[in-house]
């Protein structure tokens, strides 16, 4: 006759162990897949105009990354329990995992920090795909971002792959608005308030153009005299657009100041020399004599 009693007393001594570590595995697994979506989503820097397809987006390639690695993280320890419920020594394993941890996080230490940055990438939303970004020191339109790299493509067309983990500093070119931050330059010689008053009027006409006010927010204007320079005045306009319109605006402000600069008589100014020669320079109120011999070399 089969004795089952050995069986029984194990089963009650160490399997109704086990079952309640299954249990609770079960339930940490149940709770993880239950809870972190909303955390994540609840945690996650949102940014104003960011649409719901985004931050469903974002959400769920996070919490995808957070479950897999706790998803791993529970299976782990309650093998651990289990094995040290029969009794089996798990000193030994848990010296080979950390053996076979050093040589992976060795192997592998990039990849680890790629991906660790690409989450906080992606939680603090520091930018999207079709942001203007500076990365790396480039700059380019951003195509795709995951957690290991992000691509760029420049303006000649080029695509860059650059490893999250290699970006130091991001540079977002297009959250929320653009600024037009233009410098133009006029002849020592011009009437600066003339000069102003005329750049103002050409900032407001832009915005007030049926085809460009939709993508101004504020007109550009006169800032301030920022510069004497070596052959100019460089007069500072600044002014808010939209996030991908500043570079088109830029240009059609710079077309429309340079016709109406030649309408106003104001001159742009250009690198030149005077080069004299004789014994001496001739004051401002001297005219050019045949002694002096005075010529200008413009370049």
């Amino acid at each position: 006759m089969v004795n089952w009693a050995p069986l029984t007393d194990w089963f009650l001594q160490h399997g109704t162990r086990i079952l309640i570590i299954l249990a609770m595995g079960a339930g940490l697994w149940f709770a993880l897949k239950k809870l972190l979506p909303p955390l994540v989503r609840h945690t996650m820097v949102r940014t104003k105009g960011e649409s719901e397809r985004g931050v469903e987006k974002r959400t769920a390639t996070l919490v995808g990354v957070l479950q897999w690695a706790g998803q791993i993280f529970i299976v782990i320890v309650i093998i651990l329990m289990i094995l040290s419920e029969l009794n089996i020594q798990i000193a030994p394993v848990l010296a080979g995992f950390g053996i076979a941890g050093i040589a992976v996080g060795f192997g592998a230490q990039y990849l680890i920090r790629d991906l660790i940055a690409g989450i906080f990438i992606i939680w603090e939303n520091q930018y999207r795909v079709g942001d203007v970004a500076r990365l790396a020191d480039i700059t380019g339109e951003v195509e795709e971002i995951n957690l290991r790299r992000t691509v760029l493509r420049d303006l000649d067309g080029i695509v860059h792959h650059i490893p999250n983990g290699e970006i130091r500093i991001a540079s977002n070119l297009t959250r929320h608005f653009s600024r037009v931050n233009l410098n133009v330059p006029v002849a020592y010689h011009t009437d600066l308030d003339h000069a102003i008053r005329v750049i103002n009027r050409v900032g407001k006409e832009l915005a007030n153009d049926e085809n460009w006010r939709d993508r101004i927010k504020t007109p550009p204007q006169v800032l301030r005299v920022d510069n004497l320079g070596d052959s100019g005045i460089e007069i500072k306009i600044l002014g808010d657009v939209k996030p991908h319109d500043k570079w088109s605006v830029m240009g059609e402000l710079r077309l429309r100041l340079k016709k109406a600069f030649d309408d106003e008589g104001i001159e742009i100014p250009w690198p030149h020399t005077k080069v004299y020669f004789g014994n001496s320079i001739p004051s401002p109120n001297d005219g050019k004599s045949k002694e002096s011999a005075e010529k200008e070399n413009l370049l």
